[in-house]
């Protein structure tokens, strides 16, 4: 049966990233040439593929784009993201195999509605699929420090779920999280958390999302087990919030500055994501005291990767 062409297409890619295998990790909708798309459109759009998130490419002359980085939109089923994690990682993938001027370069820069991001790509495995990125985050932004009972109560978990240890804190890289320390693994794979409960807090707080970090079980290989409630559902992996997670625990001395430091989530909603993280501690500048005492430091250097394979391509038609 012919298909009805309507008289725009547009030419779309689906990737797995944070994936070590094809259908693992979180899923992203590219595509790959944007131009002539309305806001409102790319909104639909992203609802159609009723994906987690759903980048945009916007082409301009690759001397603009190599001056200033190459132009993409984020949106997820509800609205347009300033700064996603798996999106930027996952088009920039989508560009070092395809861009017809920066395909194979060592680093691709987006600019993205948070200011230039980087990924770099280092000498790739031909054993292993698709190919591996890490991207530089803004320097992190710490804020509110929040209540353990009533995060307990938006969680639907007790206080005693919840690491004695550590704080639960607001932190931001381009998008702000609740980092949510648990007291075990245990924990992290019994959460039930309320949507409406949890977003009730979330609307009287600092933070956009809450993101929940227990520590792994040795023979995982990862050091922390993640997970987070996003929307309706929960994400099988988030790059922002986990360029958040490694700062948090940078701040907090969970984690050595500068060290590598491997982060699973997805694993409860069958799609193990494996998230490479690192932050190298520095000085605050005024702009990141927030209350914090001036000789306190955190981390300026933030950096996430993990491997984008490709599973996808298909066309959409508009009229």
């Amino acid at each position: 049966m012919s298909m009805p062409l309507g008289p725009r297409a547009f030419d779309y890619a689906q990737v797995d990233v944070f994936a070590e295998a094809p259908l693992q990790g979180n899923m992203l909708g590219i595509f790959t040439n944007a131009a002539g798309l309305t806001s409102i459109e790319m909104q639909a759009l992203a609802r159609e593929t009723n994906l987690a998130e759903t980048s945009f490419i916007l082409p301009r002359d690759p001397l603009i784009e190599r001056e200033q980085g190459i132009q993409v939109r984020i949106f997820t089923v509800q609205e347009e993201l300033r700064f996603a994690g798996h999106p930027t990682l996952g088009t920039a993938s989508w560009l070092y195999w395809n861009h017809p001027v920066f395909r194979g370069a060592d680093r691709i820069t987006l600019e993205l509605p948070v200011g230039p991001i980087s990924v770099r790509f280092d000498r790739q495995d031909p054993a292993k699929p698709g190919v591996f990125a890490t991207m530089q985050q803004n320097p992190p932004v710490f804020g509110a420090i929040h209540q353990p009972a009533a995060i307990a109560a938006a969680l639907n978990l007790s206080v005693d779920d919840l690491d004695p240890d550590l704080p639960i804190q607001t932190v931001s890289t381009g998008m702000a999280f609740c980092i949510v320390p648990l007291r075990s693994i245990e924990v992290a794979g019994r959460l039930n958390i309320s949507q409406q409960a949890s977003q009730v807090y979330l609307d009287s707080s600092d933070a956009k999302f809450f993101y929940c970090i227990a520590p792994a079980t040795p023979l995982s290989g990862a050091h922390w087990h993640n997970r987070m409630p996003f929307y309706n559902g929960e994400d099988p992996a988030t790059g922002s919030a986990s360029g958040c997670a490694i700062s948090y625990l940078v701040r907090h001395r969970r984690a050595a500055s500068g060290e590598p430091i491997l982060f699973e989530q997805g694993i409860e909603i069958n799609r193990p994501s494996r998230i490479h993280v690192q932050a190298t501690l520095g000085f605050l500048s005024p702009p990141q005291l927030q209350g914090n005492p001036p000789q306190d430091v955190v981390p300026d250097l933030v950096f996430v990767g993990g491997r984008t394979i490709p599973v996808a391509t298909g066309r959409f038609f508009l009229p």
